[in-house]
């Protein structure tokens, strides 16, 4: 197996494990992942427009999340504000219901981001950073993790 191809599903691996981690540890919740990074984004960041959001977000490709905060909105958790001034800007904010699911979201994130500190205890973790954002750097979604890492959180 060639150097690429390893590193390739090795990627793979760990992101479709920890995804499916996420996954079970947010039924409960009744989100999915990509969801909840919605109203954790929405919680550290918002009030967002939608392409605000979408260029911040990792589980969508593009920068039209609508269907995925519609979703949302129908639960309850999102809602949309249309600008008197302009009824094309529509800005994103959770609701009272959305920032407490956002409080019971924060700790399931915490616990797999506290998991994976575990496994990588006593690793050389910068080299491994500086070849995975080399490589993420030339995809659209390395670019969308570079604007979270710069944008500081409200």
């Amino acid at each position: 197996m060639r150097d690429a191809e390893e590193f390739r599903y090795l990627v793979l691996a760990v992101q479709r494990e920890g995804n499916r981690i996420l996954a079970a540890a947010l039924r409960p919740l009744g989100l999915t992942p990509s969801q909840a990074e919605v109203v954790s984004v929405l919680d550290d960041r918002g009030p967002l427009t939608l392409s605000g959001l979408g260029e911040l977000l990792v589980c969508e490709s593009g920068a039209n999340p609508s269907r995925l905060v519609d979703r949302l909105v129908t639960a309850g958790f999102v809602e949309r504000a249309i600008s008197a001034s302009d009824r094309r800007h529509v800005t994103l904010t959770l609701t009272t219901a959305g920032r407490q699911l956002a409080e019971r979201v924060r700790p399931v994130q915490d616990g797999l981001n506290d998991a994976l500190e575990e496994m990588l205890a006593g690793q050389p973790i910068a080299p491994t950073l500086s070849t995975l954002r080399a490589v993420a750097d030339r995809f659209p979604a390395g670019e969308t993790v570079r604007r979270r890492r710069e944008v500081p959180a409200s």
